[in-house]
């Protein structure tokens, strides 16, 4: 029977680490020794870890379902590389490669099978299966099973078949985003009441959030770009086609190297940005939601949200995109009351049944939250998924430059009484002139000059105004009418206001500081000129090697891999061995090479 101990032994000797993270060992432990496992970890905390080394070290095939189509190839070209036996099985396999993978397959010449749901479920899958020796059933992007998720997949309900066909086989399941209500349901679809659950936080300190009001948004993404970005791998999402197109277009005048990622454009197009993505350093990808899940790409150093998410759990799960590796990134969001009307619009309007849109409204609700809140940011994410934190992280925007609140009741009366004494029926653009007084050829043919709310709020401007109601609507005091264009309406949550018996602080808008200083413990920008042209030189080389091997150059080594070559300037093969990601497969491939550029860089400082 397999042990912990040839699991850390397969750890140090295929992929090149001392030792297991956090609750890495006591996952593989579980899964090893036979048993269920449901695993929330946050991305880029190992997770694929917990079920490789299992499937390596237990007799039979390891079996991956993953929605992850797109990328398997560069999973499967990484594990290669570190001498693991491993293939995957979905529609991009020409008649012969599926050929030759059956054969390998049933050969028992493969540690690791990654397959698509929808393969998965396929009758002359299953019935393959049952002829085989199975290690173990890995579920990633576990929450794709939940249908009240952000990112549902129809084909996950089959999953519930394994419990049924294969009980003696372990299971697990894991994903980086589920709130209570999700986990419960990944549990019930899965059969996995028997599984242990390891939740091993939600946090990732790396990552700085930072949320700004929408004021001229490609100005502000410039600036970002500009003044913190200048050169690095991002994502940067947005609700529609259309904008991904445009954005994406307009970056490219501006000099960066942007591409688009949407649904509407090809198969072959998406895949090759993808590819360019992965394996070329400094690309922006401009992308709705369809893009970057299972993305493994280590050096994602900031992702953007021209738009608002329309919940917590999606805003998480596309952060949690960024400084994989560990090293700062950013999470940079800007956002309007448009957005906030728009999303109202969209979920009012859905054709979903009522339960699923009080579900909605409750995530839409949290996620304005967080925008609005004057507390810590990270504090509030992680209390969404159930975890205590500190008061402050010292690390968002709220904590590093708090903003100040102001008395906001007198406001939110006189713009909620004008929201009433219009009749409930017009947008935010028409109230403010409403309330500044201005006697506007619509406002005159409606008879609005006459109502007691006009001109009485002249003492604050128009984006005041905006910023009023932007957290009036957001926090439910106020509701969108999606069939009237965003015409504003009351909600019950109006009345202690208006009556005097609840007093509103709201937040003061501020302007945006940069917080480039936060990054000064990336070392990465931080290097001597010695370690610099070090550093560059062993960049270079890894370039090099990907490119003759056909595979993205983190699959070489990680940038936390090269920056430990240049602190500890390892001069042999044993020293190499010790760095971080290097194991023995990677040192009889690549060794050489990089030992021969640190030992002639060397010589160049003697």
């Amino acid at each position: 029977m397999p042990d912990l101990q040839q699991a850390q032994r397969v750890l140090r000797e295929v992929f090149g680490y001392e030792q297991f993270r956090g609750a890495q060992a006591d996952i593989v432990d579980t899964v090893v020794s036979g048993q269920n496992a449901l695993v929330l970890m946050p991305t880029g905390g190992g997770k694929s870890l917990c079920y490789q080394i299992p499937s390596i070290v237990r007799p039979g095939v390891g079996i991956v379902i993953s929605p992850l189509i797109a990328l398997m190839q560069d999973q499967v070209d990484a594990l290669r590389e570190l001498g693991v036996r491993a293939g995957f099985i979905n529609s991009s396999l020409s008649s012969a490669e599926y050929g030759q993978m059956m054969t390998e397959l049933r050969a028992g010449r493969l540690d690791l099978l990654y397959i698509a749901p929808e393969r998965f479920s396929q009758a002359a899958t299953l019935e393959l299966f049952d002829t085989l020796p199975i290690a173990l059933f890995a579920i990633d992007e576990a929450h794709c099973v939940s249908q009240w998720g952000h990112d549902f997949r129809a084909d996950y309900l089959s999953l519930s078949i394994l419990q049924q066909r294969y009980p003696h086989v372990p299971r697990i399941a894991l994903t980086a985003t589920a709130d209570a209500a999700t986990r419960d349901e990944i549990v019930e679809r899965l059969a996995l009441h028997d599984a242990e659950h390891f939740v091993t936080g939600f946090d990732r300190p790396n990552i700085q959030y930072r949320i700004t009001q929408k004021r001229s948004p490609r100005q502000q993404l410039l600036d970002f770009l500009r003044r913190e970005h200048s050169g690095d791998a991002g994502i940067i999402y947005c609700l529609s086609r259309r904008k991904t197109e445009e954005t994406a277009d307009w970056l490219q005048q501006q000099g960066f190297d942007a591409l688009p990622y949407h649904a509407g454009l090809s198969a072959e197009q998406r895949l090759r940005h993808q590819q360019r993505f992965l394996r070329e350093d400094g690309v922006i990808v401009v992308a709705t939601i369809a893009f970057g899940m299972g993305i493994d790409k280590p050096d994602v150093r900031f992702i953007v949200h021209l738009d608002l998410p329309r919940s917590l759990e999606s805003y998480y799960q596309e952060t949690g995109r960024a400084g994989r590796d560990g090293e700062p990134a950013t999470a940079w969001m800007v956002y309007g009351l448009q957005d906030v009307i728009k999303l109202r619009q969209m979920m009012d309007g859905s054709q979903g049944n009522e339960q699923f849109k009080r579900l909605e409204r409750i995530r839409l609700d949290a996620m304005l939250g967080l925008c609005e809140i004057t507390s810590c940011r990270r504090q509030a994410l992680r209390a969404y998924f159930g975890e205590q934190a500190p008061d402050q992280c010292g690390n968002c925007d709220t904590c590093l430059n708090p903003p100040p609140t102001w008395d906001g009741t007198q406001a939110a009366q006189k713009a909620l009484s004008c929201v009433y004494r219009t009749g409930q029926r017009f947008g935010v653009a028409y109230l403010i002139e409403v309330l500044s007084g201005l006697e506007s050829e619509r406002i005159l043919s409606n008879g609005h000059q006459r109502v007691s709310t006009f001109g009485i709020g002249r003492e604050l401007d128009k984006s005041q105004w905006q910023s009023v109601f932007r957290q009036l609507v957001a926090r439910g005091y106020l509701g969108v009418d999606h069939a009237s264009f965003g015409g504003l309406y009351l909600t019950e949550k109006a009345r202690p206001v208006l009556r005097g018996e609840e007093t509103v602080q709201l937040r003061e808008d501020i302007k945006e500081v940069s917080a480039r200083s936060r990054r000064g413990s990336d070392r990465g920008h931080a290097m001597l000129p010695e370690d610099r042209r070090l550093w560059e030189a062993l960049r270079q080389c890894r370039k090099q090697l990907a490119e003759e091997h056909d595979v993205p150059p983190y699959v070489i080594f990680h940038d936390a891999t090269l920056q430990d070559m240049v602190e500890l300037r390892p001069l042999n093969e044993q020293q190499l061995l010790a760095i971080n990601g290097v194991g023995q497969g990677k040192l009889s491939k690549y060794g050489q090479e990089f030992l021969r550029i640190i030992n002639e860089h060397e010589l160049e400082v003697l």
